[in-house]
């Protein structure tokens, strides 16, 4: 005799697996404590997939504690995070960037004596486990070099393709560790501040960058530009004092008198 679900069952079954598709990472009750001090408490954030969301706050609001507690490079006092659907609450820091959750820094870190484009060929090398592998045919090479200097030209630094990265401008330096993140083909970003320290001009092209690598991958930054979180940003999570302040979009936050009151009220747009 066959056992048959019933249909309540199947629905609700059918909404978790929809919700598991939609949504990337989400954490519940996410909370970090130090020394009697609480970092982040109880947060209950949702990531979507192929989305850019923005993490925002004054100061000292835990915006850090965050990104630090989703790659794994300090464990949470209580709380689950889950990735693409499986808990990564354990799991440490190489587990979760193999998985395909990465920092910018975590991998990407350049080589300042390398050139633009080396840097990118041996990003793009380590991201098909053969970067140890000496005796590659110049046609497996050359494909390496097509694919490097694509990824230079979209990020603008053709013109410094054969400088080498610890020459670079610092606006530069951090388009080029976007650039070898990129390579290493994570699923989802997470980029720390992408656009301190560079031009308006730069700005523009590593917004478009993170716009086009969000069409089939997901982002969350931090960034304290707002008109670029304003201008990228499908949703904005706003947080104060290690809480969710408030949620939605940047039209729905930025009119949130409590966020008004704790942060773009205060003029701080720069």
């Amino acid at each position: 005799m066959s056992l048959q679900r019933a249909p309540g069952a199947a629905r609700q079954a059918g909404l978790a697996e929809d919700a598991q598709r939609r949504y990337m990472l989400r954490t519940r009750g996410l909370s970090k404590e130090f020394n009697g001090f609480l970092a982040v408490s109880g947060l209950d954030l949702t990531i979507e997939r192929n989305s850019v969301h923005a993490l925002i706050g004054p100061n000292g609001a835990g915006k850090t504690t965050v990104f630090n507690l989703l790659t794994k490079f300090i464990a949470p006092t209580s709380g689950v995070i889950e990735f693409d659907g499986e808990d990564i609450t354990a799991m440490s820091p190489a587990q979760v960037a193999r998985l395909g959750l990465v920092r910018s820094f975590q991998i990407s870190a350049i080589f300042p004596s390398m050139t633009v484009l080396g840097n990118l060929h041996t990003a793009l090398q380590r991201k098909r486990g053969i970067a140890d592998q000496f005796w590659l045919s110049s046609k497996v090479l050359r494909r390496l070099d097509d694919e490097a200097m694509s990824l230079v030209e979209r990020v603008g630094l053709a013109e410094y393709a054969r400088v080498r990265a610890g020459e670079l401008p610092y606006g530069r330096k951090r388009a080029l560790e976007l650039a070898t993140t990129i390579a290493l083909d994570p699923s989802m970003l997470l980029l720390d501040e992408p656009m301190a320290g560079m031009g308006r001009e730069d700005i523009q092209v590593i917004s478009e960058l993170i716009r086009e690598t969000a069409r089939n991958r997901t982002v969350l930054l931090v960034e304290h530009n707002l008109s670029v979180v304003e201008t990228l940003s499908d949703h904005v999570t706003v947080l104060q004092r290690g809480e969710i302040l408030s949620q939605g979009t940047y039209e729905q936050v930025s009119t949130d008198p409590l966020v008004k009151e704790a942060y773009i009220g205060r003029g701080d747009h720069g």
